[in-house]
C-alpha cells in the first residue's frame, strides 16, 4: 500500500493561481457585502464613506486576518480547500506553526510588489515554492489526481431522459 506522502504533489503555478482568484473574489463579496451592510446604499453613491473606521477595518484588517485564520485552523483558504491543496511545513509535513503563517502572510506582499516576480518563482522552483513558501519554511501540496474511467454507455439513450 501507498503511504499517504507518495499520494501528495507540489501545488502548481495554475492551480495556486486558480485557488488565489476564488480567495480573492470570495474576500472582495464579503468585504462589499460589509461595507453595504454598514453603510448602506451611500457607499454606492459616495466613495468617501468607504474611509470611515469601519471602512477601514473591514478593507484592511479583516482580509488578512480572514487568510491568517484559515491557514492557522486548516492550513488552507478556501480557495486552496477548493484544489484540495494544503499548506504544510516544508521539512516535515506538518502543519506550520502560527510564525510561519504570519511570515508567510508578509513575505507574500513582497512576492507581489516585485512584480510578481515572487509567485512567478513557482513556476521554476522545484519543489513549487514562492518567494514567501520559502521564507516561511512551507510548501503547498495537493492530492495525487487519479486517473478517472472514461464514461462509456451499452447502448444508446433512446427517447426522452427521465
Amino acid at each position: 500500500m501507498a503511504s499517504k506522502d507518495s499520494e501528495l504533489v507540489y501545488a502548481g503555478f495554475w492551480y495556486r493561481c486558480g485557488a488565489n482568484l476564488l480567495d480573492s473574489l470570495l474576500i472582495h463579496l464579503l468585504i462589499f457585502a460589509l461595507l453595504l451592510l454598514v453603510y448602506g446604499m451611500i457607499y454606492l453613491d459616495d466613495p468617501k464613506a468607504y474611509w470611515g473606521p469601519a471602512g477601514a477595518l473591514i478593507s484592511y484588517a479583516m482580509p488578512p486576518a480572514l487568510i491568517l485564520s484559515f491557514w492557522i485552523a486548516k492550513g488552507a483558504t478556501p480557495g486552496k480547500m477548493a484544489i484540495g491543496a494544503t499548506i504544510v511545513d516544508s521539512r516535515t509535513g506538518g502543519h506550520p506553526t502560527a510564525r510561519q503563517f504570519v511570515i508567510r502572510y508578509f513575505a507574500s506582499i513582497l512576492s507581489l510588489l516585485i512584480l510578481f516576480l515572487g509567485y512567478f518563482w513557482i513556476v521554476f522552483d522545484a519543489r513549487k515554492q514562492s518567494w514567501h513558501d520559502k521564507f516561511a519554511g512551507t510548501v503547498v501540496v495537493r492530492r495525487k489526481a487519479g486517473i478517472a474511467d472514461q464514461v462509456s454507455f451499452e447502448a444508446p439513450l433512446t427517447g426522452p431522459m427521465v
